[in-house]
């Protein structure tokens, strides 16, 4: 474990520091902050990286790296003929089916909603909130996979090993699809788009924002695709829908690649850094994981519901399961920043962080390295992945 000077612990940054309040469960802080359409239907972030040339075209340099490449160059797919579109989605049907296939997974059945809007509703409400809840999540994967798509191609541009640059450009092919993917799948299967979520705003612009490719690897590799990968697994686990199963476990395979990479580019560098180095890297992994957490509360649903912030927060007290089942989507983050060593450099601060959110008992959980899905050989469709 890495220590810290007395003039470096002065430096620690607070919790209002890092995610602008003291108290990392303060639900109504989290839920004041709505996302919304940007009126020009763009959204633009300053990113001032500098592109890096690479005069060392040796292949295999770092044979991990190059060893992913290969197995990435044979496991493409085609998003809109190796999945069968013609598939018809009752969208009300589905969330009927899905709530009686999985009845431990109804996030409010034990809560106490006595005076708030939601003791009034009925069978026809409870099925609203289901549908939104559908075209929000997807909403939110779609908004991410752009985020990674960005990322992925600012990592060709600045990361300064060759055989990562190889590799990030066969990730910038996998998020193109996945982007594709999830838009078709909104647009002509479900029932209506959500703007991207305030939190995981938030965190994307201060992935892009940031200068030092490694941020973007640690933001983006690690953070984001790392809690992805573990919702798309929950999802695909309690759909009953066989296109968007089908969809998720291909998205799957791709994001097991995608977030090894960060784990093999970042592991060697994170060991040349110094101790204030890593605890920069420690603070944008909590603050990352912070507003992944935060954007669980799907503010945008309930605002579109119109129901009141102070019901809103009532529920989610009431529901304490909602909580574990949040904090179980670490499971794939936890043990890869232990693998880069962020858990224990700097007294051990992340593990702190960790333990208190109730994260750390995955940490020894293995790690993306391990996962069969990044080195296997083939498409997913090739596979025929299930």
């Amino acid at each position: 474990m890495t220590t810290l000077s007395d003039d470096e612990r002065a430096a620690m940054k607070s919790n209002l520091d890092i995610i602008g309040r003291d108290d990392i469960n303060d639900l109504e802080a989290v839920l004041s902050f709505v996302g919304h359409y940007d009126v020009d239907g763009y959204h633009r972030v300053p990113d001032n990286c500098p592109a890096e040339f690479t005069w060392d075209y040796e292949k295999g340099a770092k044979p991990q790296l190059d060893k992913l490449y290969e197995k990435a160059k044979k496991a493409q797919w085609n998003g809109q003929t190796d999945l069968d579109w013609t598939i018809e989605v009752d969208q009300e049907r589905v969330v009927m089916n899905n709530a009686e296939a999985n009845p431990e997974q109804m996030q409010w059945g034990a809560a106490d909603l006595s005076g708030t809007v939601l003791a009034k509703w009925g069978d026809k409400e409870w099925l609203k909130f289901g549908i939104e809840n559908q075209n929000w999540l997807l909403s939110q994967f779609m908004h991410g996979e752009q985020g990674a798509l960005l990322c992925t191609a600012k990592i060709v541009e600045t990361v300064p090993w060759i055989d990562a640059k190889y590799y990030a450009a066969t990730q910038v092919m996998d998020e193109a699809r996945h982007v594709e993917v999830f838009s078709k799948y909104l647009d002509t299967k479900l029932s209506g788009h959500y703007p991207m979520n305030a939190h995981l705003g938030l965190l994307l612009d201060d992935i892009v924002s940031d200068a030092r490719w490694d941020m973007t690897y640690l933001g983006m590799q690690i953070m984001v695709e790392g809690l992805a990968l573990a919702a798309f697994g929950f999802i695909h686990a309690m759909t009953t829908e066989p296109l968007l199963k089908k969809m998720l476990r291909y998205v799957m395979a791709d994001e097991a690649r995608h977030v090894a990479f960060g784990v093999l580019s970042l592991q060697e560098y994170y060991k040349e850094l110094s101790t204030a180095e890593l605890r920069e890297r420690q603070e944008f992994a909590f603050e990352a994981a912070i507003r992944m957490k935060d954007r669980l509360v799907m503010q945008e649903v309930w605002e579109r519901l119109e129901v009141p912030m102070a019901d809103v927060m009532k529920v989610h007290t009431q529901a304490p399961d909602r909580d574990d089942f949040q904090i179980l989507l670490f499971s794939k983050i936890v043990p890869n920043l232990r693998k880069l060593g962020l858990l224990d450099a700097a007294d051990g601060w992340l593990r702190q962080k960790f333990t208190d959110m109730g994260a750390i008992a995955f940490e020894h959980l293995t790690d993306s390295t391990e996962d069969e899905d990044a080195f296997a050989d083939g498409s997913p469709a090739e596979r025929q992945v299930a």
